[in-house]
């Protein structure tokens, strides 16, 4: 799909393209977007039916909802999500004192504020898989490695699910260079994903995996054998979710930072 709307079944490789739409037999492919916020974050404004729509008409099979430390969107998303059709997964992006972890899976918010090692407990203990995004996005206080914590906190790294290897909302190429490099260092599969604070971006980047992906343990086991489809979100819409967060900051509606998180 053209423009603003890219489909990632139509820039996948040759031997995809005769896949049915919405619909991934055990033999085939789920379409993964792990990474996507919604107007229950404090800097978005998309409605979850909005991107349940979105991410159904470009080819995705799967969608996180990971809205900042509520799971609110998710679950309202998935209520709105026809059944035998696109798949919400329920996620959050949990602000720890390291940085932020992604939940998905989740049956029940995870805290806020807890260290990275206690929050990817905290998931697993739910049955989820955790993943770290963004993790050298300089520009984003809630990246703890930017900070240059790596040394520190490499014994917890092995125990996560997943690295967001390509995040499309990265301002620097080298940001998500140096994520999937983290990801090899560590043994841990990489993902490609949207970050979308806005309907448009939903499925810009998306990452590929054999067979169905719609529990936490398929979705492990196919991650090893993912094929990343990468995208940019666009400058504009970027700028957009700065001035989305500053309005609802004026409307008392913020980000509350543990006092001891990343600087």
């Amino acid at each position: 799909m053209a423009g603003a709307d890219p489909d990632p079944r139509a820039e996948a490789e040759a031997d995809a393209r005769d896949e049915p739409r919405g619909r991934v037999e055990p033999e085939g492919r789920s379409f993964l977007d792990l990474h996507c916020h919604s107007c229950f974050s404090f800097d978005s404004i998309s409605k979850p039916a909005d991107l349940v729509r979105a991410a159904a008409a470009r080819g995705l099979t799967h969608l996180a909802i990971t809205d900042h430390d509520t799971i609110e969107g998710a679950l309202r998303a998935r209520d709105l999500a026809p059944p035998g059709g696109l798949t919400v997964i329920v996620g959050e992006e949990i602000l720890t004192r390291d940085g932020d972890c992604l939940g998905l899976f989740l049956e029940r918010p995870v805290p806020p504020g807890l260290s990275l090692a206690e929050t990817i407990e905290a998931i697993h203990a739910q049955g989820g898989l955790a993943g770290l995004p963004h993790p050298f996005d300089r520009l984003r206080r809630s990246s703890g490695l930017a900070a240059g914590r790596e040394a520190a906190l490499g014994p917890v790294l092995p125990g996560l699910d997943f690295v967001e290897a390509f995040n499309a909302r990265a301002v620097s190429p080298s940001a998500n260079e140096r994520a999937a490099e983290l990801a090899v260092r560590h043994g841990l599969p990489g993902v490609a994903s949207s970050d979308a604070h806005h309907v448009s971006e939903v499925a810009v980047a998306c990452t590929i995996v054999p067979g169905s992906a719609g529990t936490p343990e398929r979705l492990r086991a196919a991650l090893a054998r993912g094929t990343l489809l990468t995208g940019r979100a666009s400058f504009y819409l970027r700028g957009l979710t700065w001035a989305v967060k500053i309005g609802k900051r004026a409307r008392g509606v913020r980000r509350i930072r543990p006092p001891t998180s990343i600087e």
